[in-house]
């Protein structure tokens, strides 16, 4: 097993980044909260998990070993695959997903697109007691997608865009559902006087949208 890549980053798309390894480039499928941390041109080391198919060998990479870590167990899980996995992902942190399954919220976990009502009940009881307890996992775990850089607005509006068109909405949905996160932040900015509000992470954004998507 590749268990993780460090070199430079050659590209970043929305499926996923290139790093270059040794004068080899390496395609990583990535969450777009794994994908916000990385820069072309810019050193870079994500945990990885290889995938292996007839038909094709799949690099998955995350911002940390955490993230890896339960990419993995959720395979084992009935139902279960790489691409559903990463959707889980790139809806919940590593913790996020510990509470849902030691709380049994169903709910929650139907929020990612390719999870029914049965699908998940499959998920808490095979998963129950296997995840651990919040903040039980690697060090760092929680926090570790670094923020969008302030200069850069229009960076995370599209990787989030991008990333919920790649879980399975429509473009227009997932415009409607930026729009909705965007006036939020403009309230909390105008609430605190416009000072003290950080700047968008594309992560935490994916999910504000997906919330939105989930009540809509």
């Amino acid at each position: 097993m590749i268990s993780h890549l460090a070199g430079t980053v050659s590209a970043v798309a929305p499926e996923g980044a290139v790093i270059e390894v040794g004068g080899v480039g390496l395609l990583v499928q990535c969450t777009p909260g794994t994908l916000a941390t990385l820069r072309p041109g810019e050193p870079a080391r994500v945990a990885t998990s290889l995938v292996v198919r007839e038909d094709a060998l799949t690099l998955f990479g995350f911002a940390t070993d955490d993230e890896r870590d339960v990419f993995v167990l959720l395979q084992t899980a009935g139902g279960v695959g790489p691409r559903l996995a990463l959707a889980m992902l790139a809806v919940f942190t590593p913790d996020a997903l510990r509470r849902a399954v030691l709380s049994e919220d169903v709910a929650a976990l139907t929020r990612v697109p390719g999870i029914g009502r049965k699908g998940a009940q499959r998920i808490v009881l095979e998963l129950a007691g296997r995840l651990g307890a919040p903040g039980s996992g690697s060090p760092g775990g929680a926090g570790a997608v670094a923020a969008a850089r302030a200069g850069e607005p229009a960076r995370w509006r599209e990787q989030v865009r991008t990333g919920l068109v790649n879980l399975g909405w429509q473009a227009r949905d997932a415009d409607h559902a930026i729009a909705a996160v965007e006036a939020d932040l403009a309230d909390a900015a105008a609430a605190d006087g416009g000072a003290g509000v950080p700047a968008p992470d594309a992560a935490v954004m994916l999910r504000a949208a997906l919330r939105k998507l989930s009540r809509a």
